[in-house]
């Protein structure tokens, strides 16, 4: 998926993000922020995120939407200093960030999206879902936000976009989970800053594979 397989909206979103990497943005209360989309979102997950990352089956992982993170850097655990590559014992690591052209999209063992998906325009997330699941080999990690930003496009409009409860995305990934059916998945939702509703690893083929219709 390319910047011109987006929608006409969602090509302009794209343009409103690579400005607001580059010049900050002002949150609600009309302050400024300069140094935009450089939290390590992922850092408050860490311990949360271990086990599902530090396996035998998890060497590589591409960070798809990945803002300012920097997986080398070596402050990501406070207690061993580590980087976040070494926390989570990784020997490759790619990112993907439109707003800031990087692109280093390939098939990996893992996919994290962290705070994302919210920022796309409706029409665009089954593609950018799809885009998601076709690098991973084993895992795809989704945390979406699903509460109002701080943050301002460049518009006025508000930064998180595509506002909407759990229920809604966990059945637009399952929509897309079922053209992946041997993808593990692990879905975070938030419903505000760092308290989240977190659906169990699943995967679309136990559906398949059971003999019942009715799936939960």
């Amino acid at each position: 998926m390319q910047t011109e397989d987006f929608s006409k909206k969602g090509q302009k979103l794209i343009e409103m993000y690579t400005s607001m990497a580059k010049d900050g943005y002002l949150i609600g209360n009309g302050a400024y922020i300069e140094s935009a989309f450089n939290d390590f979102s992922i850092r408050a997950y860490r311990t949360f995120l271990k086990p599902y990352l530090v396996t035998d089956e998890i060497q590589s992982l591409l960070d798809y939407g990945c803002g300012g993170s920097n997986w080398q850097q070596s402050d990501f655990d406070e207690e061993s200093a580590e980087s976040a590559q070494a926390y989570f014992k990784l020997q490759k690591v790619c990112y993907y960030e439109p707003g800031r052209q990087i692109d280093q999209r390939q098939k990996v063992d893992a996919v994290i999206s962290f705070d994302v998906l919210e920022h796309v325009f409706i029409a665009d997330i089954p593609k950018v879902l799809n885009d998601i699941f076709s690098y991973a080999n084993k895992l795809v990690i989704l945390n979406v936000a699903c509460y109002p930003a701080n943050a301002r496009l460049p518009n006025g409009e508000n930064a998180h976009i595509t506002v909407r409860p759990a229920q809604w995305w966990k059945g637009m990934v399952d929509s897309i989970a079922l053209q992946y059916p041997d993808i593990h998945i692990f879905l975070i939702c938030s419903d505000k800053t760092r308290k989240s509703a977190n659906f169990p690893l699943y995967r679309a083929g136990e559906w398949l594979q059971s003999e019942q219709f009715c799936i939960p």
